[in-house]
């Protein structure tokens, strides 16, 4: 049991899958309506747990960010969340365009039958959530803006806590259930006979989602050679180290000491390598919005629902900001997301089920492509801060 439980989440959900696949072939319907019944049970659990959520990570994040003061802080934020902001808008536009050609029109990663499925629990349990998701986003705001400014060090003490029992349950609950509730998807999937078109989709999207979030490094690059002046490959390939340790920690927090080497290796100062890295590691998250982003247009389109861009950039821009909560958390861009994947998108618990799946499949990717743009961040606000210290020296007068 404690090997099993020193398994990271995305072998876990590998497996839950394979097994949800291999069990709906031979599985009894009352044995699928079992797990159906967790499923059921687990969703309405996340869906009371969700604005809790937001509130208690949220608030806590937004309120450390204000610690900091001065231009510099302004501006480095304003970059990131500038830079998340414009990769969900570019994965939005590469999804509409390469997604009819690449999916078909036709596609239904969910089967006609899983929205009314045959198969039912035996019984569920209603946990209404308390208050809604915009209004739990809007209190978290507030909390997190007011308690830098207000010096409150009970009220500050009282979000950290909050914060420290929402990142218990979802360390202790929420992550361990999944495997399940995936198993449960693929398995009820399998019964029905939709799994075979779900996997062939998933390959092509992770396939897709590697190629432009590759894309949108190499154009942030560019973006930071063009302000530095110097050779963009040759700033990228310094950050890669960063990106292969990334790669196998899935943890932007703990790839900061390597994140910090290489930035500075490419000449970004220790001063501003210091602030600017650690801070980016909190708010910059260009690679896990533009994956959240294409995952959901593929899931919306499979089932034939709204994905016009007015409807997307509302949740591109939300998410930009609710984003700050995740890289403490276990899976927490997608944890992060769900609130609002089902506030503005419309998705319910099966589709929620399926994102987690194609989320965390590439989760790794992700946190690796973040942690190598915060080199770029920091590049540019290193040059800035060079101008500004050239500007504020006055000449010697004779």
């Amino acid at each position: 049991m404690k090997r099993i439980r020193q398994i990271s989440i995305l072998p876990k959900i590998i497996i839950a899958i394979i097994l949800g696949i291999v069990c709906s072939l031979f599985f009894p319907a009352w044995a699928v309506r079992v797990f159906l019944t967790f499923n059921s049970i687990f969703s309405n659990f996340l869906g009371m747990f969700i604005p809790l959520l937001i509130i208690g990570l949220v608030a806590a994040s937004i309120s450390d960010l204000g610690k900091g003061a001065g231009r510099i802080l302004l501006i480095t934020v304003l970059l990131a969340y500038s830079s998340t902001i414009l990769a969900g808008i570019f994965s939005y536009f590469s999804c509409q365009t390469v997604y009819p050609y690449l999916l078909g029109e036709g596609i239904n990663l969910m089967g006609s039958e899983t929205m009314n499925s045959k198969l039912e629990p035996y019984f569920t349990i209603e946990m209404p959530a308390f208050i809604s998701v915009t209004s739990a986003l809007v209190i978290a705001f507030i909390l997190g803006l007011s308690t830098p400014n207000i010096k409150g060090k009970t009220l500050k003490g009282i979000i950290d806590d909050f914060k420290d029992v929402v990142t218990t349950v979802i360390t202790n609950v929420i992550i361990p259930c999944l495997p399940i509730y995936i198993y449960g998807i693929f398995l009820q999937m399998g019964s029905e006979g939709n799994v075979g078109s779900v996997l062939g989709m998933f390959v092509k999207i992770i396939v897709f989602i590697f190629a432009i979030h590759v894309i949108a490094l190499l154009f942030l690059f560019c973006v930071a050679g063009i302000v530095t002046r110097r050779n963009p490959l040759k700033l990228l390939v310094t950050m890669l180290p960063a990106y292969a340790t990334a790669l196998g920690t899935s943890s932007s927090a703990a790839t900061i000491p390597v994140t910090l080497r290489q930035a500075i290796k490419n000449n970004v100062s220790e001063e501003t390598a210091n602030f600017c890295i650690p801070l980016c590691a909190t708010i910059h998250m260009p690679c896990s919005i533009l994956k959240l982003v294409a995952c959901s247009f593929a899931i919306l389109m499979s089932m034939g629902m709204n994905t016009n861009f007015g409807l997307y950039l509302g949740f591109i821009l939300m998410l930009g900001i609710t984003m700050v909560a995740a890289p403490g958390v276990p899976g927490g861009a997608i944890m992060a997301a769900l609130g609002l994947l089902s506030s503005m998108l419309g998705f319910d618990s099966n589709m929620q089920g399926l994102m987690i799946s194609l989320y965390i499949a590439m989760d790794s990717f992700g946190t690796a492509g973040n942690v190598t743009g915060d080199g770029a961040i920091a590049l540019i606000i290193d040059k800035i801060r060079q101008r500004k210290a050239t500007s504020t020296i006055e000449p010697v007068s004779e």
